[in-house]
């Protein structure tokens, strides 16, 4: 099978013939690749900021062909699933200390096909588009939860929120916001076109900079650098609540009278399984909207390249024939 694989951090990935897996534990599944998203989070493992020993297979956001399942949406992060792991046992994976997860400490799907350690990581897909579906497993899905972790902030008259960063996971964001909140949004980005999208998307307001002396009951940063974190901090309201999302690695102050009077200070970290199945069912009832651009499982060195450079709108996906 052809293979995309990561054999050293800041180096293109090397084209690799292999074997087609075989489940050699008990529980694994295999699956033949359909579609995988090109994610931000790639670049940060190929770039060797985090990740499993390589060579490395990347990609997490992927939708296969199960033999028995049909057309399937990959859970990426897989927990330790042990008796004793809060985490696991309350269904956040995710969080677990002991977590393993696709394309980022194993094989992903940057190939034709991948193996899976269990089928309760596989959700049928039915006959949802794979190209626009496989994004949802994560760039849909951090946002998905991101903006759940908002929603009781947001249960005020003339409530006000904050997305930062128009990309693919803040255009996810824009909608969940939308529609599950009644909120004035602001969006903000660097890019006039993704303040465009963002317009598209159905933001109030697409900025450059946050107006001065104007304070929000939620800001979600899907950046992540000082900067960003810095303004986000300086315009939470009182008792509004700030959640980190993107990895840029930026730092803030916190304590008393550093930040607005008990306001949330939080990271939000990709999403469970059970709001991947959530997910899933809001997109075919209440309808979502991203741009999408596959590009053929070959070129995954350059949609990598493109997404370094900004010059993706929304989400590349890699289809495998």
């Amino acid at each position: 099978m052809k293979t995309l694989v990561l054999v050293e951090a800041n180096k293109p990935l090397v084209l690799e013939e292999r074997e087609i897996p075989v489940a050699t534990a008990p529980g694994e599944e295999i699956i033949k690749v359909i579609a995988c998203g090109v994610c931000h989070s790639d670049i940060h493992v190929a770039d060797g900021h985090f990740g499993g020993p390589l060579p490395l297979v990347l990609g997490h956001e992927v939708v296969g062909e199960h033999a028995e399942l049909g057309r399937v949406l990959l859970y990426a992060p897989w927990g330790c699933r042990k008796p004793d792991c809060r985490q696991c046992k309350a269904g956040l994976e995710m969080i677990c200390a002991n977590s393993h997860e696709a394309g980022v400490v194993d094989d992903g799907g940057y190939s034709e096909y991948m193996r899976v350690p269990s089928r309760d990581y596989l959700i049928p897909i039915g006959d949802l588009d794979p190209a626009t579906t496989a994004p949802l497993a994560c760039g849909g899905l951090t946002a998905f939860r991101a903006v759940k972790r908002t929603l009781p902030h947001l249960n005020v008259p003339g409530a006000k929120a904050v997305i930062i960063g128009a990309g693919g996971l803040g255009q996810f964001a824009i909608q969940f916001m939308k529609k599950l909140a009644n909120v004035e949004l602001t969006v903000l980005d660097m890019a006039d076109d993704k303040l465009a999208a963002a317009k598209e998307l159905g933001a109030d307001h697409a900025l450059k900079q946050l107006p001065e002396g104007v304070k929000y009951d939620a800001i979600i940063d899907f950046v992540g650098a000082k900067p960003t974190m810095e303004a986000a901090a300086g315009a939470v309201n009182r008792q509004g609540i700030l959640v980190v999302v993107g990895l840029a690695g930026g730092r803030l102050e916190f304590g008393v009278g550093v930040i607005p009077s008990e306001a949330v200070l939080t990271t939000s970290i990709w999403g469970s399984l059970e709001e991947l199945k959530e997910l899933l069912e809001f997109v075919r009832t209440q309808g979502v909207k991203h741009l999408v651009e596959t590009m053929p499982l070959d070129d995954a060195q350059e949609a990598l390249d493109r997404l370094r450079r900004g010059e993706i709108r929304g989400r590349v996906v890699l289809t495998v024939a």
